[in-house]
């Protein structure tokens, strides 16, 4: 048996003692060691997503399944199974929550993680989202396909957040080649380039998306931020961007492209109502990229400036992506790699530590509503 902290129903976290998983031959048992708190988390916590399902496609209530949050996950590899022989007992490691047929060794591969798309493996489940065990537990197995070796002295909290970065690059990555109009290319046409960047939101994913348009693109004009809080709006100065204060938004964005208007707009928030601005921050033919998830309390109808500008709306969710010559995930690795290389700073992000498991709940009693807060770890070993 092991302890683990669950949610048994909507606003309701408990501690309780569950099975140890079992090890198969293929996978590695971990112990965890910092774990993120992400929004996704809050979303499933208040009740508003329950993505563990049955084989109908309806959600299983918490009180006859609890579910093991926390998808954010590192940790150290304490037993490995009889046909692992690449990763080491002893070993500091991220994980990729997500299970598609690659980890799961499904022959022959669904279409999507044949052609590079894992996220939306045709049998896909996660570790912590949709009824697999997640990290906020004393221990937890996945297949060793799934985890990657942590090369630096980087520390656990600061390698939870492989996990958030893979998902913005993925993000980018995928929105940035949905549009033929509008292209993240210096080397591009004036008419065809991406001169302008409009991030709405500087949480966790808005700070992350600066830091990766500047590295991984290397785009240099201007990419103004917006959120309320100003504690938030210094980080993303910080980072290189222009940051705002949403009534301040349009008239800065307006000043910074020469009144073109933006060419891409990143969408960091999960309001609803943020999309009655968005319209006239954008270029014709812009990208609008949908990252943040919710959108409550707003009508469809707002939609409707976005069709007559001929907006390209992307939606893209997780790291998706394809495999390195060992089976293991590229997008994870070189989210890794560019935090381990200094690339990517995460340390002002990381603004609360929860010590322990029974301390996890309090992650999510209100101080991640605060004016201070970006995010949060649990911190396990």
């Amino acid at each position: 048996m092991m302890r683990a902290c669950a949610i048994t129903a909507p606003g309701r976290l408990e501690i309780l003692e569950v099975p140890s998983p079992d090890l198969g031959p293929h996978d590695v048992r971990l112990r965890p060691a910092a774990v993120g708190v992400c929004g996704t988390d809050f979303h499933i916590y208040s009740g508003e997503s329950n993505f563990h399902c049955d084989e109908n496609g309806r959600a299983i209530p918490f009180d006859q399944v609890p579910q093991i949050l926390g998808h954010e996950i590192t940790g150290e590899v304490i037993e490995r199974g009889s046909k692992v022989h690449d990763v080491a007992v002893g070993a500091r490691v991220i994980i990729d929550q997500g299970r598609n047929c690659r980890s799961e060794r499904r022959e022959p591969a669904c279409e999507y993680c044949a052609t590079g798309h894992s996220h939306q493996c045709e049998f896909f489940e996660e570790h912590g989202i949709t009824g697999l065990p997640g990290g906020f537990a004393e221990e937890l197995v996945t297949p060793a396909l799934n985890v990657i070796a942590i090369e630096s002295d980087a520390t656990f909290a600061q390698a939870v957040m492989t996990e958030p970065i893979a998902c913005v690059l993925h993000c980018t990555d995928f929105g940035v080649r949905a549009n033929g109009r509008y292209r993240l290319d210096a080397k591009a046409s004036a008419s065809e380039r991406v001169r302008t960047v409009v991030v709405l939101g500087a949480g966790p994913a808005g700070l992350l998306f600066a830091q990766v348009l500047r590295k991984r693109y290397a785009f240099d004009g201007p990419i103004v931020i917006s959120d309320p809080s100003p504690k938030k709006r210094a980080l993303a100065a910080a980072f290189g961007a222009i940051a705002v204060a949403p009534d301040e938004l349009e008239a800065k964005v307006m000043e910074q492209s020469g009144g073109r208007r933006a060419e891409l707009l990143i969408e960091a928030t999960g309001s609803g109502p943020v999309f009655a601005a968005i319209p006239n921050l954008i270029r014709k033919q812009a990208t609008v990229l949908l990252y943040g998830v919710g959108h409550g309390g707003a009508s469809l109808g707002l939609l409707n400036p976005l069709q007559w500008r001929e907006a390209i709306l992307v939606t893209s969710v997780g790291a998706s992506g394809g495999f390195d010559a060992d089976g293991r995930p590229t997008i994870y690795r070189d989210a890794l790699r560019m935090l381990e290389r200094g690339e990517i700073k995460v340390d002002e992000l990381l603004t609360h530590q929860y010590e322990g498991l029974a301390t996890i709940p309090n992650a999510f009693t209100g101080a991640h509503r605060g004016d201070d807060y970006v995010k949060g770890i649990a911190v396990l070993a």
